[in-house]
């Protein structure tokens, strides 16, 4: 279960870790200050439920016909200004978000905070299309003098636009400054709580990563995930029926389906995002609301309505395996919940390990800053290395056979066990120039009980053979939505040292929540390394 990262699960930036997003973003912050008129319309999210509609006009006309609410009028009523309409626009967003469909605006006074200046929809049209909403007014077609007149008055309104636009952001980034100021006071008074605030938040941010259609349908459509599962549930009809079953981070409830149509007796979904909603719609739209039971929370904190269940399903796995640590809390359900002879789906992965070597993706990820429009970038270096990447590589940039450093039994591992320090050794099969890198990902197995074990070395093409369900991530395999995690080597003002084919690296991975904080999501991996060759190192790289 990856969200594209806040960078590529999304994120939890999907992700997302693209130079095509990082463009992107770019551009999106550029807009303040040049202002341009559209000549097409912008889909608006209504302001009492998440439908699109195609322009602001016909939004506040369901709005005033469904839900009696004429913005317009209000408007006119209080006298509001451009920054008074925003806050009425995101104080009606706020109570709609916390459950009140019919917001009281009774009085100015509800709205007047400044803490409605800040956006509650990310990028809301609306506030962008606040000229638009004066009532339409017929008009027959301009003569050539009115047009002139219109000209001018549209070059008025942008001016007026864009010092309106200048205004509010201001407002807003007073008002957030105030209130970070005023939170950092409320924790410098509490230190004790100052980290498991900020571990909350992160947290909290986590789930609500999950609470989005797009992180879904991004995994639903990587078929090499989602047909394992369905696969695996529907070859062994046999394990799932009359069975009780957890599904830990239900989501829309797609492998919650698979197990009561393979004739589970009863599945608990449990999810802790908004997705839980939505889960419970498809489910009882999909007839297994008898047999499916949809609970909001984390799995640490709710309560099952059985003392054990007979199967724990879960689609846990992060960038690098472990990013995100729901397996955590998959663990934490194994041990509470899941009967002695009670099986784990998936029940075993394994994390591997290569040499990365790729002049072309160097050149243009590093070398790229040393000369932009021949202009010399170079402070764009800063912290580069110190961030893993998730991409998609080919195994032509693999000059040396991959090895696992970690095998992960599901139904016997601990979460001690997830921190670690493991050695490894890898073999080059050709000459490279420099070391650049290495490259990380991991490979799930489908094992149809508890007392059936992976061989020692198992590659899912193998084990598929023997019919088998299982799956890669890796290059060598059909690319799925959690890629390759790609670890730079950072060589500073030196050369990499030329290796040749048939040398061995040896050396160690380590995985470690990020700042050692056993609630962080985040993830530190570090690799020592020795070619015996000239060529050795120690580095860290954190996947945030």
């Amino acid at each position: 279960m990856s969200a594209p990262i806040p960078s590529d699960r999304p994120t939890k930036d999907d992700e997302t870790r693209s130079i095509a997003s990082e463009d992107s973003e770019l551009s999106n912050e550029e807009g303040w200050e040049d202002v341009e008129p559209d000549d097409e319309t912008q889909p608006v999210v209504g302001l009492f439920s998440e439908k699109v509609y195609p322009d602001v006009n016909s939004m506040l006309k369901e709005s005033k016909d469904k839900h009696d609410f004429d913005l317009r009028k209000i408007q006119k009523e209080f006298d509001l200004d451009f920054l008074g309409t925003i806050k009425l626009v995101n104080y009606v967003r706020s109570q709609v978000k916390a459950g009140n469909s019919t917001p009281d605006v009774s009085s100015k006074e509800k709205f007047e905070n400044d803490e409605y200046l800040q956006p509650v929809l990310e990028d809301d049209a609306l506030l962008y299309s606040l000229d638009d909403i004066a009532e339409d007014e017929d008009a027959e077609a301009p003569t050539s003098t009115e047009a002139e007149r219109r000209v001018i008055e549209l070059q008025e309104d942008l001016e007026r636009l864009q010092s309106q636009f200048s205004e509010y952001r201001l407002a807003v980034q007073k008002s957030m400054e105030e209130q970070l100021t005023k939170e950092d006071e409320k924790l410098d008074n509490v230190p004790s709580k100052k980290t498991v605030n900020k571990l909350e938040e992160a947290d909290s941010d986590y789930f609500v990563s999950y609470s989005y259609n797009g992180i879904h349908e991004s995994m639903l459509k990587d078929a090499i995930r989602t047909d394992s599962y369905r696969d695996f549930i529907y070859d062994n009809k046999h394990i799932f029926k009359d069975k009780v079953v957890l599904d830990v981070g239900c989501g829309t409830g797609i492998l919650s389906m698979f197990c009561a149509k393979a004739g589970a007796k009863k599945v608990i979904a449990v999810d802790n995002s908004n997705i839980i909603d939505r889960a419970k719609e498809i489910i009882y739209e999909n007839g297994f609301g008898d047999v499916i039971t949809c609970i909001r929370g984390k799995i640490e904190e709710v309560t099952l309505p059985v003392p054990q269940v007979d199967i724990i399903v879960s689609e846990w796995m992060g960038y690098c395996l472990l990013f995100e640590a729901m397996f955590d809390s998959v663990i934490y359900a194994r041990d509470r919940y899941l009967a002695p002879d009670g099986l784990m789906v998936p029940s075993d992965a394994t994390l591997r390990i290569a040499p990365f070597a790729d002049p072309d993706f160097i050149a243009s990820h590093i070398s790229f800053w040393h000369n932009v429009y021949g202009f010399n970038m170079g402070s764009m270096l800063t912290g580069i290395y110190d961030e893993a990447l998730v991409r998609g590589i080919q195994p032509s940039v693999l000059p040396g056979d991959s090895t696992v450093f970690l095998k992960l039994p599901l139904h016997t591992i601990t979460v001690e066990e997830l921190t670690f320090l493991k050695e490894f050794q890898v073999t080059l099969n050709q000459d490279i120039d420099a070391l650049d890198g290495w490259a990380i990902w991991f490979d799930i197995f489908f094992m149809p009980s508890r007392e059936s074990k992976v061989p020692d070395g198992a590659v899912p093409s193998d084990m598929q053979k023997k019919g088998i369900v299982a799956f890669t991530t890796g290059p060598d395999g059909t690319e799925t939505h959690w890629q390759q995690g790609v670890l730079l080597i950072d060589h500073g003002k030196k050369n990499g040292v030329s290796l040749k084919k048939g040398q061995t690296i040896a050396g160690k991975v380590g995985y470690q929540k990020k700042d050692q904080e056993e609630k962080s999501r985040l993830l530190d991996i570090s690799i020592e390394w020795d070619s015996q060759q000239g060529e050795k190192g120690a580095q860290k790289w954190g996947l945030q």
